[in-house]
């Protein structure tokens, strides 16, 4: 059977470990981002290289610099597992080339991935990666890419193992009010999901003075058994301990950490489209910045409705952090978020990060002193209430095309329900349906699933506007 062709998806390259994503694959595709950074004239700053904790990361990554190594181009390599935001910092922090992490983020553990980000930062952007793909599909059909020695290339200084955690953590004490939280006396539970945030979230909110009870803070390349998704399912458990105790706050990060989880002091999941909002909201309250706020096409209107009571422009963005990456080098916004729980402010990296969203959180909780839902409840007052939700439609491989195919028909009825307008990008459709509810469908760019985005201003008709996106789908 022929392997598919290298394709980067929204975020990166990903693949099923020992199926597509091999060893093989990996130093095709280094070897591609080596020739796409020699033709930018980059070859002299060196490529940083990180990796997470999935099943034979850290291997992938040594095998990379080898690769880059025999290119004459030297390679930091981080010492642990680290978190892609941590990743994207190290390449601004050394002015490098650009930088690598071996990671496949929230999928679920048979799967691993190469992300790519330029020398500014972010992830690349769609010309960069369909450079690299073209040359890494080319060097597929020869398969004799060189690689240097480990040894060889730590002697010849072509390979350096560096720790980037201290670096990453001294920044986030200019950004974080570790002051307030110090003196709220936080008391925080911590779901590390078995991923790159251990010894970065849960330490620096012990060294904040908060009590932390920490749970699955350890390396498990299966995960426990599910995706490293901080989602509403994924953290039930944290819920319980939040439930049973005395908390404040409950706060979580993926298996890279550029994603986040936030539940209330009761148990209550707040989704992460509630999150922007309340970050943003706070973030204008607190530090008084003025710009720009950016969102993608399937993020919630919420974040328009705040933008708006603070007098701020809204950039609505393709899917992919790598737009709003784009604007934040800009220079253009001052807070960028994804309702699939990604976000980054003004002055950090073009890169969504889990752990600063959960500090920020924490710090509002501790400035505020009320749970979260007391502070939905007010914003809600202030701007209007908005719900959205998002359910993900698995297909099989037998109906992959005809769905596809379904969802780009025209439509101007959904369900019973009159679509009034529409927008179209290569992420899927967004209908818009009377008295301002809509409804996004778009087909996944890495698995097998059309993801269903609705928003809507009561509970009942985002229920009926998820089963007709649902209907729709499925050609029922």
């Amino acid at each position: 059977m022929t392997s598919p062709k290298i394709k980067f998806g929204t975020s990166g390259w990903r693949g099923v470990i020992a199926d597509d994503f091999t060893f093989a694959r990996v130093r095709a595709v280094t070897q591609a981002i080596a020739d796409h950074l020699a033709a930018q004239g980059l070859k002299e700053k060196g490529v940083v290289i990180g990796y997470d904790t999935r099943f034979l990361s850290e291997r992938f990554a040594v095998e990379s610099a080898r690769v880059f190594a025999a290119n004459g181009m030297r390679s930091f390599l981080s010492n642990r597992d680290v978190p892609t935001p941590v990743v994207s910092f190290e390449i601004l922090r050394r002015k490098a080339a650009g930088g690598i992490n071996f990671t496949a983020s929230h999928n679920p553990p048979e799967y691993n991935g190469l992300k790519f980000s330029p020398a500014w930062g972010g992830p690349a952007l769609p010309e960069t990666t369909k450079d690299i793909e073209t040359r890494a599909n080319a060097l597929l059909e020869k398969n004799n890419i060189p690689s240097l020695g480990l040894a060889d290339a730590k002697s010849k200084g072509l390979i350096e193992e560096i720790d980037f955690r201290k670096c990453y953590l001294e920044d986030l004490r200019k950004k974080i009010d570790f002051d307030l939280i110090r003196k709220a006396k936080l008391r925080v539970g911590v779901d590390l999901l078995y991923g790159t945030g251990r010894g970065y979230l849960d330490a620096v909110l012990n060294d904040a003075g908060c009590a932390v009870t920490a749970i699955h803070g350890h390396r498990d390349a299966f995960f426990g058994g599910h995706a490293p998704e901080p989602s509403e399912e994924n953290l039930t458990e944290l819920a319980g301990i939040l439930k049973k105790g005395k908390f404040d706050i409950g706060l979580s990060v993926d298996g890279d950490a550029d994603r986040f989880g936030i539940v209330d002091t009761d148990g209550t999941y707040i989704n992460p489209n509630q999150v922007l909002a309340l970050v943003l909201d706070y973030l204008c309250r607190s530090r008084g910045w003025k710009g720009g706020a950016a969102r993608s096409i399937a993020t919630s209107h919420l974040v328009d409705a705040v933008a708006k009571k603070h007098g701020i422009e809204v950039y609505e963005t393709g899917v992919g952090f790598k737009y709003i990456g784009d604007l934040l080098v800009q220079g253009k916004i001052i807070f960028g978020g994804e309702e699939s729980a990604g976000l980054t402010i003004k002055d950090h990296v073009p890169e969504k990060d889990g752990i600063i969203a959960c500090l920020l959180m924490a710090e509002m909780v501790a400035k505020e002193r009320k749970t979260l839902k007391e502070l939905l409840k007010r914003l809600f007052k202030e701007v209007g209430t908005i719900i959205n939700h998002r359910i993900n439609i698995h297909l099989d491989e037998s109906n992959r095309k005809e769905v596809g195919e379904r969802l780009s028909l025209p439509m101007t009825e959904l369900n019973g329900f009159r679509v009034k307008g529409k927008k179209t990008t290569a992420d899927g459709t967004k209908y818009m349906i009377d008295d301002d509810s809509w409804v996004l469908m778009r087909a996944s760019g890495t698995e097998p699933v059309v993801r269903v985005y609705v928003e809507s201003s009561s509970e009942e008709k985002i229920k009926d506007l998820i089963e007709a996106g649902r209907k729709y789908v499925l050609g029922k």
